[in-house]
């Protein structure tokens, strides 16, 4: 066989050419990644001082302190935190503040590189000292496609006319590669992990009612028959399974990935409350789409403006080699390959595993099919005793499921968690109840209701019972959304004495 040279050069350095016609694609997704990040900071930035402030609930300063003492040196390179400098509450905001302005600058095309990176560094540095509370998989999402958008940004200052200029398809392909590690990770774990609820199609059956935080949407979405459910396990296996290999076929398959996956998360923004997990993920798929499929008007506004100036090729082509590999990687640890890799790779995975540039992805590998509820009491006299309200996990059994996203109650998120593990498991659960016994004021501000406003109690508890979505002739009759049932206590009665 004989190999024209000269013509397999022209294809590489045709690889190497930024192409127009995804242009609008990627300008909109800088615009959305910027979009998200402000979503993201503000969310959190509310609540900030309840988390991990000086009066919190897993205060920075102590775990920061912890860590210096325990790690030297070290800990620079084990966290990768900003936090060093100073944790106070002053800082944690001025983090969130210009974290906010960064997304500001991306969203709006000024300076969109440098807007990039200092709301990546941002978002790190309040992750890292938040621990618990920033452990979910799309902070880690938003982290890796945050840091790729450095690389995707071009590096002028902006301009007040919009102008989508050409990516550079090596960062084209690893967010292209982000998308499929993330949607066919997640089918790969629901199989792999041996659950019965996947591996019988029965998982919808349950996950309406046990998810985390469920809309009232969700309650209907549980009421549909048990066929239903089940096929719909069978349509989400082919869109997490099948689906993602169409990224890399030609175009119109790719538009058919964009569909599946864009209306998959707005089933999984419509039932349920995951922050900004599907504004994120669709904003990623929005690679998939080239320039033809969006409206003419929009192309001919978007490329009329001057051309940008990009990262010279130089930069992109190692960074996108390192990138690749650490998520193949990744992704053969997710699939439980027992491969060798060379040292230098193993060596580089774990020297960038503190920066979260890649992660390994996949929701829900083992369906919850009970829902235990954490129900926190306080008492003065150890004989009455009153529940604390949160504002969206359920409580009160009459109150519906309400929408919240994108916006991220992280302590009502963890109480879904808590309530799967121990008391003794979950040391920060104990530090909430701390905090309410000493009644601090940013820590109640994260509850609907504080029952005892004029002074702390002095005892708190946790009693743990089962919810379960009602089904419509209850809800007709008693008005409720849940019916429970009382399991036992959770915790021991605390007292600061």
């Amino acid at each position: 066989m004989i190999i024209d040279r000269r013509a397999v050069a022209h294809k590489l350095a045709g690889l190497a050419r930024p192409r127009a016609r995804d242009a609008v694609s990627s300008w909109l997704l800088l615009r959305a990644l910027g979009a998200v990040y402000l979503i993201a900071f503000v969310s959190l930035w509310i609540q900030l001082d309840g988390l991990i402030g000086r009066d919190g609930i897993l205060p920075a300063g102590r775990y920061l302190e912890v860590v210096r003492r325990f790690a030297g040196p070290e800990r620079y390179r084990l966290l990768p935190t900003l936090c060093w400098f100073d944790t106070s509450d002053r800082f944690l905001h001025g983090l969130a503040l210009a974290g906010s302005l960064a997304a500001v600058s991306l969203a709006c095309d000024v300076v969109p590189a440098l807007g990039a990176a200092v709301a990546w560094a941002s978002y790190l540095s309040l992750t890292l000292a938040a621990r618990d509370f920033l452990a979910f998989q799309w902070d880690a999402l938003l982290l890796e496609a945050g840091f790729l958008a450095i690389f995707l940004a071009p590096l002028d200052l902006g301009s007040i006319r919009p102008r989508a200029a050409p990516p550079p398809p090596f960062v084209l392909g690893l967010v292209r590669w982000l998308v499929f590690r993330l949607m066919f990770s997640s089918g790969v774990v629901k199989l792999s992990s041996g659950d019965a609820a996947w591996r019988g199609l029965t998982a919808l059956r349950y996950h309406y009612e046990t998810q985390p935080l469920p809309t009232w949407v969700g309650w209907y979405a549980h009421q549909l028959p048990a066929w239903f459910q089940d096929a719909s396990v069978v349509a989400l296996f082919v869109i997490e399974l099948l689906i993602p290999f169409f990224i890399w076929a030609p175009r119109r398959l790719q538009q058919v990935a964009f569909a599946a996956f864009a209306g998959w998360h707005a089933l999984v923004a419509a039932t349920g409350n995951y922050g900004f997990f599907s504004l994120l993920s669709v904003a990623l798929c929005l690679t998939l789409l080239d320039d033809d499929a969006w409206p003419r008007r929009l192309r001919e506004c978007l490329q009329a403006g001057r051309t940008a100036r990009g990262w010279p090729t130089v930069v992109l082509v190692p960074v996108a080699c390192v990138l690749f590999v650490l998520g193949a990687l990744e992704l053969s640890l997710t699939l439980g390959l027992q491969w060798r890799w060379p040292a230098p790779v193993v060596a580089l995975y774990r020297a960038a595993r503190p920066f979260r540039t890649v992660n390994g992805y996949g929701l829900f590998a083992v369906m919850t099919t009970t829902r235990p509820e954490i129900v926190v009491e306080g008492s003065d006299d150890g004989v009455t005793w009153l529940p604390y309200e949160f504002k969206w996990k359920p409580g009160d059994v009459r109150r519906p499921p309400r929408f919240v996203e994108p916006h991220q109650p992280r302590l009502d998120w963890q109480m879904w968690f808590a309530a799967f593990a121990s008391y003794d498991d979950t040391p920060w659960f104990a530090a909430f109840l701390e905090r309410l016994l000493r009644g601090s004021p940013p820590v109640l501000a994260l509850l609907e209701r504080n029952p005892f406003p004029a002074a702390p109690p002095r005892y708190v508890r946790a009693m743990l019972y089962d919810y379960r979505f009602t089904d419509p002739g209850v809800r007709r009759r008693e008005g409720a959304w849940w019916r429970r049932e009382w399991r036992g206590p959770y915790s021991p009665v605390l007292s600061l004495k």
